[in-house]
């Protein structure tokens, strides 16, 4: 009998800072213990976030991560701009989570190469 071994990707690093390829690589692959923390306002996200993006403004962090995420699985952090998503991270950061990688460029640079977003529909 012929086992056929299908190759997996080689788990790199965790790095604090991630480019949008990166991330698609892990979801795309299902890669596990992975949360997408977006830290825009609400409005932006229910305007269009990462598929599978947890919100979580600014304004909630990081008692809102101490109540919801696992310390020890690794998040990736986006805002409007890359200075928000930095500050986002160190609020994670200094609460003890030290898997954070800010993605660069956000939203913007995943939809830029074509990336799915989700949104959140208006109840009328």
């Amino acid at each position: 009998m012929l086992f056929s071994i299908i190759p997996t990707p080689q788990t790199k690093s965790f790095k604090p800072q991630s480019k949008a390829g990166d991330l698609k690589t892990r979801l795309d692959w299902g890669e596990p213990a992975l949360t997408i923390v977006d830290a825009r306002d609400r409005e932006s996200y229910n305007m269009g976030h990462i598929q599978g993006a947890i919100p979580m403004p600014m304004s909630t962090l990081p008692g809102r991560a101490m109540e919801s995420l696992e310390p020890e699985r690794d998040i990736y952090v986006y805002g409007d701009t890359d200075e928000e998503t930095a500050e986002a991270a160190t609020k994670l950061r200094e609460a003890g989570f030290q898997r954070v990688s800010e993605l660069t460029g956000g939203l913007a640079a995943w939809k830029a190469v074509g990336y799915p977003v989700s949104a959140v529909s208006a109840v009328a």
